[in-house]
């Protein structure tokens, strides 16, 4: 880990930051996890049209594992979106 020199003004401080990597100033074995239970992701609200038979499924799988559909479907389109995510940056990085 290297030592932090002095700044003597914001100014070059900022064109110090703007040209060195700070992940060689930091000891992350001195880091601490920090948990903040107030912070919620911010969320919009959506209108989304799916078929009936669609939606009366998805309530079933709700009901049985206990969770609110809506919930279930967010689950859902998260896995969906990580694993489409994954493959893509396995394609552009020739990865399989």
């Amino acid at each position: 880990m290297r030592k932090i020199t002095k700044s003597a003004n914001e100014d070059q401080e900022r064109a110090f930051w703007s040209s060195h990597d700070s992940t060689e100033y930091i000891d992350w074995d001195e880091g601490e996890r920090l948990i903040l239970p107030n912070l919620k992701p911010s969320v919009k609200t959506i209108s989304l049209r799916l078929p009936e038979s669609l939606l009366n499924e998805l309530k079933l799988l709700a009901n049985k594992k206990d969770v609110p559909y809506q919930s279930l479907l967010k689950m859902f389109l998260a896995e969906r979106v990580q694993k489409e995510l994954g493959e893509l940056s396995n394609q552009t990085t020739g990865k399989s």
